[in-house]
C-alpha cells in the first residue's frame, strides 16, 4: 500500500488503505497514458534560455500559464525539470487524481485554491518557492472563469522576490474540449510550441498595488488564449 504522504488528500474526505490503493494505481495508469500520447509531440522552445540561466543564477522563478493549456506543457516539466515544481491542486475530487497523477510526474502537489483552502496553500507554495526557488501556476485556477488571473500570483511574487515568467503553449493539431476554458490536447504527432515571455521582476511589481499588478498580467497574458471555433 502506498504511503500516505505520496499521495495529497483531501482533508475534508475519509480516506482508507483501499481509496489510497485505487487512486494510486489510476494515477499511475493515467501518468503512463499521457505519456504515450506526449511522446509523440515534437516540441520546440522559444526563449526558454533566459527563465533557465536566471534559476541557476539562484533566482527565483514563478512559471505561470493558462488551465487551457498546461496538458502538453504538464508532460515537458515532468521530463525536463530541475528540482520538483511546486503546483497549486484544487481539493475538490477531481483534484485529488490531478494530485496523485502529478506526484507520479514528479511535481510537488500543494492542495487549495483561491475558492477552497487557498490560504493555507498559499503558504504552503510560499515555504516551498523559498526551498526550490521554482514553482508553475495555473493563473485562472481549476475553474475560472477563462482569462480571468486570481490574485494568488501576485501575493506569492511579493513573498517570494519571484520573477513571474508566463508560458504560452500551441500546437498545429489539437483537439478541444467543450469546457469552460476550451481546454486543449494536443493531436498525436503534434508539433507543439512553448514560449517564455522574458521575466517580470518583483521590484517592477512592487512600484504598484496588487491589483494594479494582476490586471496587467491579465491584460498581458489575455491575448495568448486560444479561441477555437467548435462544431
Amino acid at each position: 500500500m502506498p504511503s500516505p504522504d505520496r499521495i495529497p488528500v483531501n482533508p475534508d474526505m475519509r480516506w482508507n488503505a483501499s481509496t489510497l490503493t485505487r487512486t494510486d494505481a489510476f494515477a499511475t495508469i493515467a501518468y503512463r497514458m499521457i505519456g504515450v500520447l506526449c511522446r509523440t509531440y515534437r516540441y520546440r522552445l522559444i526563449q526558454s534560455e533566459q527563465w533557465i540561466d536566471l534559476h541557476r543564477s539562484g533566482h527565483t522563478v514563478l512559471l505561470c500559464m493558462w488551465h487551457q493549456q498546461f496538458f502538453p506543457a504538464f508532460y515537458y516539466f515532468s521530463k525536463h525539470q530541475p528540482p520538483a515544481i511546486s503546483i497549486m491542486i484544487s481539493q475538490s475530487a477531481d483534484g485529488d487524481i490531478a494530485s496523485a497523477i502529478a506526484a507520479k510526474a514528479g511535481f510537488a502537489p500543494v492542495r487549495g485554491s483561491s475558492s477552497r483552502g487557498g490560504m493555507a496553500a498559499l503558504k504552503t507554495m510560499i515555504r516551498s518557492m523559498r526551498k526550490t526557488r521554482l514553482a508553475g501556476h495555473i493563473v485562472d485556477g481549476p475553474q475560472g472563469p477563462a482569462g480571468i488571473i486570481k490574485p494568488g500570483i501576485a501575493a506569492m511574487a511579493r513573498a517570494t522576490g519571484a520573477a513571474i515568467v508566463p508560458l504560452y503553449a500551441w500546437a498545429d493539431r489539437t483537439w478541444y474540449a467543450r469546457s469552460w476554458d476550451r481546454f486543449m490536447v494536443p493531436k498525436p504527432f503534434s508539433r507543439v510550441t512553448l514560449t517564455f515571455e522574458a521575466p517580470i521582476f518583483w521590484k517592477d511589481v512592487d512600484r504598484q498595488g496588487l491589483e494594479d499588478f494582476r490586471r496587467d498580467l491579465e491584460d498581458r497574458m489575455r491575448p495568448h488564449l486560444i479561441e477555437p471555433k467548435l462544431p
